[in-house]
This record gives C-alpha cells, sequence and structure tokens, in this order.
C-alpha cells in the first residue's frame, strides 16, 4: 500500500481528516545559534515535522541542535522529520548525518534532500518528480540504483515554468497558477503531453523575447508521474496538501474507511 506524506502547517490539519495519509507539519525552521525554532503559537502532535533552513545559521556547533531536534521529536509525538534543506552547506551535511543513527535506533523516519543522501545511509531520500529534460523513469532508476527501492521517495512538485529557447541553463521562470491560466487564456496554445517528462506543455512565440517553452503539472500529469514510480517499485510519496489537494484522489490517495456507528 502506497505511503502518502503530506505537507501542510498545523492549521490546515483539518483538511487531511477522512485522507489517509501521514501529515508532515511546516512549522520548524533553523535559526541562529543554531537553534530549532517552532513558527506560530500552535503545537502539533503525531506525523513527522519539516525542518527548513532557510534562515540557518552555519556559525557555531550542531550537536545541541541536532539534540533540540531528537527532544522536540519526542515531546510532540512525532515518528521522525524531513529535513527540507535548499542549501548545500557542510554544516547541514553534519546535522543529517548526527541524526541518522539515533533515528534509525528509535525506528523513526529520516527523510533528507538528494544530496545529503550518501551523508546519512539510514535515511530515506527525496527525488523531486519535476524535471525539464530527460525521462522521469531514467530518473528514478539511477536513484533506486544508488539508493536502493527502501530508500526512495518520490516528492511530488505541481510545477509550471516558462523557458527561453534556446535555454542553456534549463531553468525557467516559474509561474503562479494564475499566471499560467492567464497565459494559456491569452494565447490559446495547442498543448502536448511529454510521457518522458510526465508534463503537459506548449510553445509560443513572443515578439520582445522569441520562442517560449513551458512546462506545467496538473492532476493528470502527478497521477502519471506516481504511476511511473509505483511501477518501479516505489511506494512512498511526499507532497505539499496545497499542490495535491484539489487531486488527492486522482493520484492515488485513500479514503479512510468510516467507522462503523455503534449500535444503540
Amino acid at each position: 500500500m502506497d505511503t502518502f506524506i503530506i505537507t501542510l502547517p498545523p492549521k490546515q490539519l483539518p483538511a487531511l481528516r477522512g485522507w489517509q495519509v501521514t501529515p508532515a507539519h511546516l512549522a520548524y525552521r533553523l535559526g541562529p545559534g543554531p537553534h530549532l525554532f517552532r513558527a506560530g503559537s500552535t503545537a502539533p502532535k503525531g506525523g513527522l515535522m519539516v525542518v527548513d533552513d532557510q534562515e540557518f545559521d552555519p556559525l557555531g556547533p550542531t550537536g545541541p541542535l541536532c539534540q533540540e531536534i531528537v527532544r522536540e521529536i519526542t515531546a510532540r509525538g512525532f515518528s521522525g522529520a524531513v529535513l527540507d534543506f535548499e542549501n548545500r552547506l557542510p554544516p547541514l551535511e553534519q546535522i543529517a548525518a548526527a541524526l541518522d543513527e539515533p533515528f534509525a535506533r528509535r525506528g523513526w523516519t529520516l527523510i533528507v534532500p538528494e544530496r545529503y543522501g550518501q551523508a546519512a545511509p539510514h535515511a530515506r531520500v527525496m527525488i523531486s518528480s519535476a524535471l525539464s529534460g530527460g525521462s522521469l523513469q531514467r530518473r528514478l532508476e539511477e536513484a533506486l540504483a544508488r539508493f536502493g527501492e527502501s530508500r526512495v521517495v518520490l516528492a511530488l512538485e505541481k510545477r509550471a515554468e516558462d523557458f527561453y529557447l534556446p535555454s542553456p541553463t534549463g531553468s525557467g521562470q516559474p509561474l503562479t497558477p494564475q499566471e499560467l491560466e492567464e497565459l494559456k487564456g491569452r494565447l490559446s496554445p495547442s498543448i502536448f503531453f511529454s510521457g518522458e517528462l510526465c508534463a503537459r506543455y506548449f510553445t509560443y512565440m513572443s515578439r520582445e523575447t522569441g520562442a517560449h517553452f513551458v512546462l506545467f503539472d496538473d492532476g493528470d500529469t502527478l497521477r502519471h508521474k506516481v504511476e511511473v514510480a509505483r511501477k518501479l517499485g516505489i511506494g512512498t510519496f511526499l507532497a505539499p496538501w496545497a499542490e495535491v489537494g484539489p487531486h488527492a484522489a486522482r493520484i492515488g490517495i485513500q479514503r479512510r474507511p468510516e467507522q462503523a456507528r455503534p449500535r444503540r
């Protein structure tokens, strides 16, 4: 059975009622010290904690910080943590490595970005579903060969990007859902599906900036990405509720069976 780990702020937890998912609370960050900080006054319980590094201070010892993370997990009854580290810094790698063995010993889940997968050999590794080129299946096959089936987690991302053609960097301009809809409404383009990328795309010409290539996801492309992963033996998915909530049933998130009403 698939495992869906859903990231969302604690105040949005009621949205998950009735769905068979594991909540991952967007409530923690690394800050000066370095220390662990909890956002807001809500103290979530159960599920996993998500820790981001947007305000991380690389100065100072990381050992006490790791102890703070372990204590918070114990106090809140979490079953593990997602290290949502966007930066690549030696102290962040040290944190991932230092948490790896204690988490494994306690039976907790640790999920780390791909760049830290080697530093934490017991941890699950996030592989993004978003590609601008190549093949998602090949990408996942390579990850499985590096980390093994039990460690790979597909991180579902509902993206939309506008690329210049040619695109020397392979990166495009992110589009909000509103910007994407406005662009489609203005251009009325022919939209195609890429089986390799599991994404939709269209092209257009601009008098000012030349040729463009727009790559985007919707509920069907997310479903295709989940199916590709399943066929390769990957059964754990990490996804933000803000992006996948409207498509929950389509991508395979199950409803909880209704509890039988007690007889009077």
